[in-house]
This record gives structure tokens, C-alpha cells and sequence, in this order.
């Protein structure tokens, strides 16, 4: 497979100014079809993308990889803007918020941006959502910037390490060959691949009526998200490893939901031991669902952000 895969890449550099044009032509139907839903704030010169809704309680709700705040305006920012002042960023080098650099932000730069961001718009000390990678980017937020938050509400979240190596496709989309590799995929990744990523977050729930056509994948495949995303994962377990040892100074309100048949993220790899070492955290485990429990379980999620609201004296 990786010989093949390296056989069609040495082809497409023989070709690559059509390959560019077709990435380029890619990433301007990307643009045109899923624009910008929300406004941009600067902090220190770069610019945040974020939709912001509703009044009450801060809430700011963090995607995870791959992704894009669309993930949350799919339908839950409209179902939590009711009671929340509900706050959705594009993290750094994804949706339309500007890398920080060229080496991929750390969870710990992009907590520091969107906490920055948060307080820019007058939301003190919100309530921090964050699913799967984003789970780690809001766990930054409280070991690093613990007195800029009220509660931590983590789905689904990366928080351990793990003894798997960087998959392949991170491995080339983030390496010496993604110059080639990353075009390539942009140019030619075929709607039926796109469909079939999709699927498998939701796996084993089928995927919500309409998500497909309101996420927008096409901008996670443009050529400079492909390698910012690989970054960020191929950095991710380095930068958990250093901040578990943290977890038992975290001292707010702590609500976990994770699902018992997510293979994405393992709930025994990464729930139960961090709900173990985290004083004040509340683990709920979600029988049958899959990755995607924001979705498919936002009952229960809509229901651990108002467990967190009331611990923090915020409801």
C-alpha cells in the first residue's frame, strides 16, 4: 500500500502544476461553499474565527481534529444559546483561524490564543468544552491558565497517552514529502473517502441527516490544514504526557462523558484513568455510542454542561 501510495506521488511531482492547480482550484470551492460563519477578533495580530450566541452563562465549546467550529453549529449552538452564552473557535490552522506557525501549535499555544480570545469578548472565566483533540486544548486551558475558567466539560477527550505510533497519513501529511502528498490528496481525494472519514467518527450511530453537507471537510483538505492538523496529532502525545502529571492540582468542576464503542479515542485509555486523577471530575459513561458523542448523546451532554454550571455556582 505505501509502496503504491509513494509510486503515485513521484507521478503526481512529475505533474505538479497541474496538481497545484486543481489543489488551488479545490481550496477556492472550499472557500466559496463554506464561508466564514461567525466574525474575526485579533489577539496580538492574528486573527480568530468564532460564532458567538445566546446569553447566560459563558460557554466556549472547542472542536477537535480535522474539524472546524461547524462541527458545533451543526445544532449545538442553537439548542445550548437557550440558556449559554455560547462561544464556537476555529483552533489555530483550522476552519478559518491562521496557524500560529509553521510548526504546528502546541495545546498549550492554542489554549492560550482561544483563553485570550475569551476574554477579549468579555467572556471571564467561561465554561471550557472540548471534544476529542479538543479535550486536550481545554485541559491545557485549566492546568496552564486554571483562574481563566469556571468548569471543563470533556467529551469524548484525548487525556492520555497511548502506545500506537503516529499513523502513516499523519506521519506523510505532516513530513518531509507533504509538499507533494498534501496537494495531491486536495486535488484528488474523492467525495466517497470523504464520506467514509465521516462515517467512521460517528461509527457505530449512523451519521445525522445533513452533517455531511453543513461541515464543510472540504476545508480540513486544503493543502496547509492538511499539515497543520498532522502537526498538531504528531505533537499531541508528547505534549499529554507532560501535562498528566497536572491533573491532580485541578482544582474547578470537572463533567466527562465518553462512549463505551468509540475506537477513535478508547474509553479505558483515556477516561477512566484521567477521571482517577482529576479530584473533582464526574465520569458518565455513555453505553453503545461511538466517537461522536456531542452528537449522539447531546442529552446527556447538554446535561453534564449544566451539572458543571451548577457545581461552579454559575446556575
Amino acid at each position: 500500500m505505501r509502496k503504491a501510495l509513494f509510486s503515485l506521488l513521484l507521478i503526481i511531482a512529475t505533474s505538479c502544476g497541474v496538481t497545484d492547480r486543481q489543489a488551488g482550484q479545490t481550496v477556492a470551492e472550499a472557500r466559496e461553499a463554506y464561508p466564514p460563519e461567525g466574525r474575526f477578533l485579533e489577539i496580538d495580530g492574528h486573527r480568530v474565527h468564532y460564532v458567538e450566541k445566546g446569553s447566560g452563562p459563558a460557554l466556549v465549546l472547542i472542536h477537535g481534529a480535522s474539524g472546524n467550529l461547524r462541527d458545533w453549529t451543526f445544532d449545538a449552538v442553537d439548542r445550548l444559546s437557550g440558556r449559554y452564552r455560547v462561544i464556537a473557535f476555529d483552533r489555530p490552522g483550522m476552519g478559518y483561524t491562521p496557524r500560529i506557525d509553521r510548526d504546528g501549535a502546541s495545546i498549550y499555544e492554542q489554549a492560550a490564543l482561544l483563553s485570550d480570545a475569551a476574554d477579549q469578548l468579555g467572556a471571564t472565566r467561561p465554561i471550557v468544552l472540548g471534544h476529542s483533540y479538543g479535550g486536550a486544548v481545554a485541559l491545557a486551558w485549566a492546568t496552564r491558565h486554571p483562574s481563566d475558567l469556571s468548569a471543563l466539560v470533556l467529551v469524548s477527550a484525548a487525556s492520555q497517552t497511548w502506545d500506537t505510533d503516529l499513523p502513516f497519513f499523519y506521519r506523510l501529511t505532516s513530513g518531509p514529502l507533504a509538499a507533494i502528498a498534501n496537494p495531491a490528496i486536495s486535488a484528488f481525494a474523492g467525495e466517497e473517502r470523504v464520506q467514509d472519514a465521516i462515517a467512521g467518527v460517528f461509527a457505530p450511530q449512523p451519521v445525522p441527516a445533513g452533517y455531511a453537507d453543513h461541515i464543510g471537510a472540504e476545508l480540513a483538505l486544503r493543502p496547509a490544514t492538511l499539515r497543520e492538523n498532522a502537526l498538531q496529532r504528531a505533537s499531541l502525545k508528547a505534549e499529554i504526557a507532560r501535562m498528566v502529571p497536572q491533573y491532580p492540582q485541578l482544582d474547578l468542576p470537572v463533567e466527562m462523558l465518553h462512549g463505551d464503542a468509540d475506537t477513535t479515542v478508547g474509553l479505558q485509555i483515556h477516561s477512566v484513568p484521567t477521571a482517577r486523577q482529576i479530584p473533582n471530575a464526574n465520569l458518565v459513561v455513555l453505553p453503545g455510542i461511538g466517537h461522536a458523542a456531542q452528537h449522539a448523546a447531546a442529552a446527556e451532554m447538554g446535561a453534564a454542561i449544566d451539572r458543571a454550571a451548577a457545581r461552579a455556582g454559575l446556575r
